[in-house]
């Protein structure tokens, strides 16, 4: 389940709560909840333990209780229609058929919030997807995965700071030349 390609959003909020030495984590809102600060700015992550179905209701809980707009909310999340490595940031959207973006919209009432797409590929063929979706990324995948989430990481602060260009652009540097 750990290393699960479904799990990759909270894959990288891991990696971004020990590179920036965030408390550790307990349990609230229905999930796992770290608080930190990334780039100056105090930062409270959440890890829904909520079936993927129902994980807004750990998004609109945490987000009623510290009072924040969606506009301010930024959800990691994996993203078939990318390529395995690719990261893509962007604000609101469709849910892509994805059940977890899908309840935080309904939850919200809005999808106005960000998005960090994590790529984990397409298995190829529509039958395929569950099993990939659900399954371990493999022994192959596995450097690019640790270079995707150390980049990611490393340069959330330009996620604080608003410059998700930039980080769109670093993360795909320093990850470009691996296979």
């Amino acid at each position: 389940m750990a290393r699960n390609r479904h799990n990759i959003g909270f894959m990288a909020l891991d990696v971004i709560a020990i590179r920036h030495g965030f408390a550790p984590w307990r349990q609230r809102f229905k999930g796992l909840v770290a608080e930190g600060s990334v780039g100056g700015e105090r930062i409270l992550a959440l890890k829904p333990l909520t079936y993927m179905n129902l994980s807004g209701e750990s998004v609109r809980a945490a987000a009623a209780f510290f009072k924040l707009a969606p506009e301010t909310l930024t959800v990691f999340h994996d993203d078939i229609d990318l390529a395995s490595g690719k990261v893509r940031v962007k604000r609101g959207g469709g849910a892509a058929g994805h059940n977890g973006i899908r309840s935080i919209d309904r939850e919200l009432s809005t999808p106005d919030y960000w998005r960090v797409r994590l790529g984990i590929g397409h298995p190829g063929q529509r039958e395929r997807v569950v099993g990939h979706v659900l399954g371990d990324f493999s022994k192959t995948e596995v450097p690019l995965l640790i270079a995707t989430l150390d980049a990611v990481a490393d340069n959330a602060a330009m996620l604080v700071d608003g410059k998700s260009e930039d980080f769109m652009t670093r993360v795909a540097l320093l990850t470009q030349d691996i296979a």
